[in-house]
């Protein structure tokens, strides 16, 4: 369907996003990061097309330009808006960088845009973790737990999260999960 929507229309951007998330959660990250590299050219001030970006190329393994392109996002939103898709990539993109003063502060702020998300709280507590904020830690997982149960273990987890290029698992294990198990995060 979105194949037929982009043929009727190719300079729908939104159509183009919606084929570069299903792209991602196919786990053909090159092709999402096309997908919403052309949403953005159709629409340059379709804030979410950037942080759909960001969020491919944080899987990809590229924190940096997940960052950029996510600030981006969060520029072309109206003042005062709570945008915390943005601030959630920024949060994973920093923590990958290690990173941990950035990661946290917009980790905070992802949960309270939308604290019904686990993975907020998940990278909330990563973060703390890694910062040696362990009570604090050791909350912000019981949080995301009592969100997802059934994410309680790493291994649970990754069998979740299928998509994510190779170079994106190893900087995952480096800093994420460390910072998870050290706030308590079993490995099975």
């Amino acid at each position: 369907m979105l194949l037929q929507a982009i043929e009727h229309d190719p300079n729908s951007a939104r159509a183009r996003g919606a084929l570069g998330l299903l792209r991602r959660l196919q786990n053909r990250l090159d092709e999402s990061r096309i997908e919403f590299e052309t949403a953005i050219a159709l629409a340059p001030n379709y804030a979410p097309a950037y942080w759909m970006l960001g969020t491919t190329l944080v899987l990809l393994g590229q924190p940096e330009a997940a960052i950029l392109e996510s600030e981006k996002g969060v520029r072309l939103t109206p003042p005062g808006a709570a945008v915390p898709v943005a601030y959630t990539v920024m949060s994973q993109g920093h923590l990958l960088l290690d990173h941990l003063d950035e990661a946290v502060e917009l980790a905070r702020k992802a949960c309270a845009g939308s604290p019904r998300l686990y993975y907020t709280h998940a990278l909330l507590a990563a973060a703390l973790g890694l910062n040696d904020e362990l009570d604090e830690a050791r909350a912000a997982l019981a949080e995301a737990i009592k969100i997802r149960p059934d994410l309680n273990s790493l291994a649970r987890l990754r069998a979740y999260t299928t998509w994510g290029s190779p170079r994106y698992w190893a900087l995952r294990e480096n800093t994420i999960n460390r910072g998870l198990r050290r706030a308590g995060m079993p490995d099975d």
